[in-house]
């Protein structure tokens, strides 16, 4: 079954109310971090990061320049880093510098970025992420479905590829998701507006095991 993330897109310094509200029943969860130039909004610094013990952080850095702040993410040795095909700086040495800490690689692609652009990448990193939300702002985007073809595109041309999906995911569009290749559902508005964010990440849970 595919991975639900819930998201902390921390803005006006809500890191800590949002990671209590879903890090006790996300398995994996999923933090951005925005530098206020290549995303529009700026978000807490890396070192007040945290999450629950047990738990997998992806940290998506939307960063012009990942490279300014990637040791202070791998110090918290999360699960992995996910930085833009569309940043500035040396991406092998991101990969290295990851791969040395163990911490797993992930390439995020802006709607109007192919898949065929990472294509000479696949071979270093983990995941792609195939973003489709409002970049840098929690919750309230709507998925492009179109977008999915991305998917089929990396899979074929790295079986292994982990694909990840970032914007609009609800309860009408997940099951279409995971049936398009999709293999780490990240969740923001859907969770964070619920009455019950518990409720809506098992409801989401629930209709992934009926298919």
């Amino acid at each position: 079954m595919a991975d639900i993330c819930p998201t902390v897109t921390a803005i006006d310094n809500n890191f800590d109310q949002q990671m209590e509200l879903v890090g006790h029943f996300g398995h994996r969860v999923h933090i951005d971090l925005m530098d206020g130039r290549f995303a529009p909004t700026t978000s807490n610094s890396p070192e007040s990061m945290w999450w629950p013990a047990g738990v997998k952080a992806d940290i998506h850095i939307m960063y012009q320049v990942p490279e300014t702040i990637l040791n202070d993410v791998l110090a918290h040795l999360p699960h992995m880093i996910i930085i833009h095909a569309e940043s500035d700086g040396d991406f092998r040495s991101i990969v290295t510098s990851c791969k040395q800490q163990g911490v797993k690689v992930g390439v995020a692609l802006l709607p109007a970025t192919p898949a065929d652009a990472i294509f000479g990448a696949l071979g270093f990193i983990d995941h792609v992420l195939v973003f489709s939300g409002n970049l840098g702002y929690q919750g309230g985007s709507k998925a492009d479905m179109k977008l999915i073809k991305k998917a089929a595109v990396l899979k074929e041309k790295k079986p292994s590829i982990e694909i990840g999906w970032d914007g609009g995911v609800n309860d009408k569009n997940i099951k279409k998701l995971v049936d398009g290749g999709v293999d780490v559902v990240n969740v923001g508005g859907y969770i964070h507006n619920a009455e019950s964010p518990s409720t809506a990440y098992e409801t989401l849970h629930q209709l992934l095991a009926l298919s």
